[in-house]
Parts: C-alpha cells; structure tokens; sequence
C-alpha cells in the first residue's frame, strides 16, 4: 500500500514511525510519502513538494500515484476539506470532512454544541469586534481570571488567560483595533476559567464508534511550573493516572464524546478522524476547554509510542467505519516528552542553526524532528520555534522515562536552544517507584 501523510511536523514524524513500524504496512510492501517532510520523517518518507495546505496539488498527486491511503497531520488542510476533496476523488483517507472539522475551526461552532447538547464546558458569552463596549460591561461582571478565545484557527495562540480587569481592557482595545490575531476572524468568546488538572483526550472514530487511546498531559506555559506565555506545547506525559479513575473515563465517553458523534451525526457532519478532546478535570468531573480535529503536538510523540496494536489499521478503520472490528493494545510502559524549542519562542527566534547530537542513539528513546530541515552534506538545521521532541520510554516509572528523556537531551546542542526541566512534574508523584 502506498500511504500519503500530509504535513511535516513532530505529530507527523511520529505517525509516520508508527505506520513504518506496523505489521499490515511491512506485510504489504508499503511506501510512506509525505508533504516536504523534514529530515527526520525522511528516514520513512518520501518527500513531496507540496505544501499541506495546497490541497488540489495533493488530490493530483494521489490520484496520480495511486496512493491508498491518506492521514492528515495539520487543522488548516482539514478546515479547508481535504477530506471532503479526497473522498469525491475516491481516496480514501483519516480525518473528518470540513464540516466536522469545523469543530476546531470555529471555537463558537463548538461552544455552542456543546451548550446544545449539555456537554460539560465553562460558561461563556459570544461577541464580535463591533460589540467591545458589550464585552467590556461583561469582564466587568466576571470572576478573574477570564479566558479570551479567538474564533479561528490560530495556530495554538488563539487563547488567552487575562487575569484582571485592567489586561482584560488592553486585550480587547488591542483586538479590536487589529493589534492581535487579525486573520482569526472577526468574533470571540469570553469564558470563565476552570481550575483543576488538565488531560488530553484522543478519541479515535468512525462516525459512530471510537477507540481511546491513552490519556496524556500536555505543558503549554514556556517556563518551569507553568509560567509564562502559551505555546503550542513544551512537552507531554502518557499515560495519565494520577487523578483518572474508571468512573472518570466513563464520564468522559457519556457526557463528552458520545454525545458530540451523536450530535455531529444528526446535523450531518458525521465525524471520522481523531476528536482531541482538551479537558479541565475539577472536582472528579470532565469539562471540555476544547476540541480539536486532529491529533495533539506534542502528545501525539508521547502517545503513539504506547500503541501496541497495527497503528495503520486503527487508522484505515476509522475511515472505513469498522473501529468495532478493531482490538486495540496498549504497552504497559510511561512516555515522557521533552520539546526542544528555538531560544525566543513563542516570540521571535532564529533559525537555521547547525543541530549535533541527533546521530547519536540512547535506549529507549526516541527523537522526533519538528522544526528542522538538511543543511549541507548531512548536516540537519533548525527550522522553526519547536524543533525536536525527546521521548523517553520506560517500562518502570514516569520518572524513569523522564530521566530517559532528559539524559538523551544531553548529547543534543545547537545555539540558542531552550527547554523546560519539569515535565511530568504533575503526574511524577503517581510513579511506580515515587
């Protein structure tokens, strides 16, 4: 079989390992293609010069390389219906349609079925760019802190927790004015915040039925115990057991995901693909702060490696609609990943700095390329603001797999690198050996 990936990324490394390493891949003499891969993913991929987003260059290119299979990486290629492309052309292929995409394109689509349909998530109120007066007699009855959302896609920016009255008044003078986020469209959303722990959920799906793969947490501030600015995410855990019981995963499937396939089904946008479900766990309960259309970065690089099962079928079975026929297992094994960003993210960085250390190989550990791109002979460059995530695996501890993780960050230099020193510090007291 002939499998595309679209997009190029650590989430995309990581799924391009995971179908390289299946049985059904090997057995069929597979070939792995991907979108202007980077150095990493072209250890299993053929690169393609098309960009991700540049989706009826793509549809060509399947058709005419007669590609069996497509997994979408990135939200913009689904938001703009890859899928909706693909499926018209015969190609089938993992993600939803752009109509269930819309449930990460537009956060208001998504508040609002959840209000529809009783889904547990943090009150809110919708404005636009024309109603600040409205939004600022709002803040002024809130509780701090506050979460402002932007409508749009915005590249996991588009949040922000403002926490008194006076940022709350800056932020809006400044969206209004097209100061911040002026390509995410025109409204946003003003909710209150929730305390509590937070858990990413991958829910596998096929319309109807799904697979949960295991719960992970992500780390978004840039700075040691969550401080500092948001960022697409600094590093990730798997799985998570400190605060999740039986019951808790039972709430999630029947007050949660249950109900948003039922939902997307009778409204006609029958979602297939991953449905990332970003959670608030307060007081035993699930609360959604987001959904997402695809699989999280940087979880995906701490979750994938758990998956013990054929990781191609799980997919092809979420295009065909045959998740129940599917047996999913799970490794007996704790991930910890690290990113490796580019000094000055989320602000402005650098790039194109000569990367040492990636040749060199530790047990259990596995380094998934993000940011990078080939620079003369086998040099490898860095070429964005996350450049490398470092997982490490351990079949003892969470502990373990984090001293893995940050031992393997040891041999890695380039100038100018950052990352944080604490992941996994919310989970690491529930460690088999803490």
């Amino acid at each position: 079989m002939k499998v595309l990936i679209v997009g190029n990324g650590g989430r995309e490394h990581a799924i391009a390992r995971s179908i390289h390493e299946s049985a059904s891949f090997r057995k069929d003499n597979g070939i792995l293609y991907c979108t202007s891969g980077n150095p990493g993913m072209e250890k299993f991929c053929i690169p393609v010069n098309i960009k991700p987003a540049d989706i009826n260059s793509l549809s060509k290119f399947a058709v005419e390389n007669k590609i069996g299979f497509t997994v979408v990486g990135p939200e913009a290629p689904l938001s703009l219906g890859i899928a909706d492309v693909f499926q018209k052309n015969g190609i089938k292929i993992f993600g939803p349609v752009k109509g269930a995409a819309e449930i990460e394109s537009s956060k208001i689509f998504a508040k609002n079925l959840m209000k529809e349909n009783e889904i547990p998530t943090a009150r809110y109120k919708t404005f636009s760019k024309k109603e600040i007066e409205e939004a600022i007699g709002f803040i002024n009855e809130c509780t701090y802190p506050v979460v402002f959302k932007a409508d749009g896609l915005a590249a996991g920016k588009g949040v922000v927790i403002l926490n008194n009255e006076e940022e709350a008044r800056r932020h809006l003078k400044d969206f209004s004015e097209d100061k911040t986020l002026s390509d995410t469209g025109d409204e946003f959303i003003i909710e209150e915040y929730i305390k509590g722990e937070e858990v990413s959920v991958f829910a596998i799906c096929d319309g109807k039925d799904y697979a949960l793969l295991p719960f992970s947490q992500d780390h978004k501030k840039i700075s040691d115990g969550e401080m500092g600015g948001n960022t697409g995410g600094m590093g990730a855990v798997a799985p998570v057991k400190k605060f999740m019981t039986e019951a808790l995963t039972e709430k999630i499937k029947n007050k949660i995901i249950e109900p948003v396939l039922n939902a997307m089904k009778r409204m006609g946008r029958t979602y297939k693909g991953c449905l990332y479900c970003g959670l608030m766990i307060s007081d035993d309960e699930p609360f959604v702060i987001e959904f997402n259309c695809r699989f999280g970065d940087p979880e995906t690089q701490a979750v994938l490696p758990l998956i013990k099962s054929d990781f191609l079928e799980l997919l092809i079975s979420s295009a065909e609609g045959s998740i129940r026929e599917y047996k999913l297992e799970v490794y007996n094994k704790f991930t910890c990943g690290v990113v490796i960003a580019s000094g000055g993210y989320p602000g402005k960085f650098e790039t194109g700095k000569l990367i040492s250390g990636l040749e060199d190989e530790l047990e259990q550990c596995i380094v998934f390329q993000s940011g990078t791109k080939a620079g003369n002979e086998n040099e490898i460059l860095t070429n964005g603001g996350r450049v490398l995530t470092v997982t490490g695996i351990s079949d003892v501890s969470l502990s373990h797999a984090k001293y893995l993780a940050y031992e393997r960050i040891k041999s890695i230099s380039f100038d100018n690198m950052y990352f944080r020193n604490d992941i996994g510090f919310r989970q690491i007291d529930n460690s088999r050996d803490a």
